[in-house]
């Protein structure tokens, strides 16, 4: 019942959106409209408010960076390949087809649920890592996906230079990191703006996908989500578990952490990539649906197995 109560609002405000837009209050460019706040001000104050938040410490070693992100890897290579072998699906959209596969949504339904089964010990870590996966995974797909294949990897660099400074998630990131690297964090009217950015990320990127949904043929997609949602909630997870408990040595604590991180469904920032490149956005916003769905039952399974249930 715990995981369901986490769950059920974000179908909610999803359905909030798809009978919006089914009723005709809310236009295609009003969803488009949604994506690009989302994407360009909700989602950078949320990064700001995170990097700059007070009372974490402890200590990250570099085991936990390669089992999460080590996971996240192998699920997205797959994920890619998987899509090349789909027809019609050119190369961003199989990047995308594997970013889905290992872009966890975290801010949603990971970070109250995390807290939940592993307290104060498991804060340090989660938000450690909700720090660095947004920007990290972002920075990976806009990377894939701008990079010209014929060009040098200098110009390829350089053409990842100038799309970055241009990103807001990357000016925001290089902002939240020069506040917390100075000791400082918005206070007073600037924290009370970029919180209460920050808090509409959520609630404007669901209402956005289920707008969204009336344009695509969710039904037809389904084949495809099933491929990404299966990635997503079964190889990712498992193999971060094998890598945290395993593999490398760190606190059970931060293992838990990495795994339930990985095991929750894909993520609102695939669909919200997806849409910004008009690629595959129908299988996506349909994965995002779908991996949400099943994680009521899957994300049960790993916190019996964790010891958490």
């Amino acid at each position: 019942m715990t995981v369901l109560s986490l769950v059920a609002p974000i179908f909610g405000l999803i359905l909030v959106g798809w009978v919006a837009a089914l009723a005709g209050f809310l236009s295609e460019k009003v969803s488009d409209g949604l994506s690009e706040y989302v994407f360009s001000i909700a989602v950078p104050a949320l990064i700001v408010a995170t990097l700059t938040r007070p009372g974490l410490t402890g200590e990250i070693t570099p085991s936990f960076w390669f089992s999460y992100f080590g996971g996240a890897a192998l699920s997205w290579g797959i994920g890619s390949l998987v899509g090349l072998r789909r027809a019609g699906v050119e190369r961003r959209g199989a990047i995308l087809h594997g970013f889905a596969a290992s872009q966890s949504n975290t801010v949603f339904i990971g970070v109250p649920m995390i807290l939940q089964a592993y307290g104060e010990d498991g804060a340090f870590p989660l938000f450690m890592l909700l720090a660095v996966h947004l920007p990290l995974m972002m920075g990976c797909a806009t990377f894939l996906i701008e990079a010209d294949g014929q060009a040098s990897l200098l110009a390829r660099l350089r053409g990842l230079a100038l799309v970055l400074l241009r990103n807001p998630i990357f000016l925001a990131l290089i902002l939240g990191l020069g506040l917390k690297g100075a000791g400082l964090a918005p206070g007073g009217i600037v924290k009370a703006l970029v919180d209460s950015l920050a808090g509409t990320a959520s609630t404007c990127a669901l209402i956005a996908l289920g707008a969204g949904l009336v344009r695509y043929r969710v039904l037809h997609d389904l084949p495809s989500a099933f491929g990404i949602t299966v990635l997503k909630l079964g190889l990712h997870p498992l193999a971060v578990w094998l890598l945290a408990f395993h593999v490398f040595t760190m606190p059970p604590a931060y293992a838990g952490v990495a795994t339930l991180f990985a095991a929750m469904p894909v993520g609102i920032n695939a669909y919200l990539l997806a849409a910004r490149y008009k690629t595959e956005t129908g299988v996506v916003a349909a994965a995002v649906m779908l991996s949400t769905l099943l994680a009521i039952f899957t994300t049960i399974g790993w916190l019996t197995l964790l010891g958490h249930a």
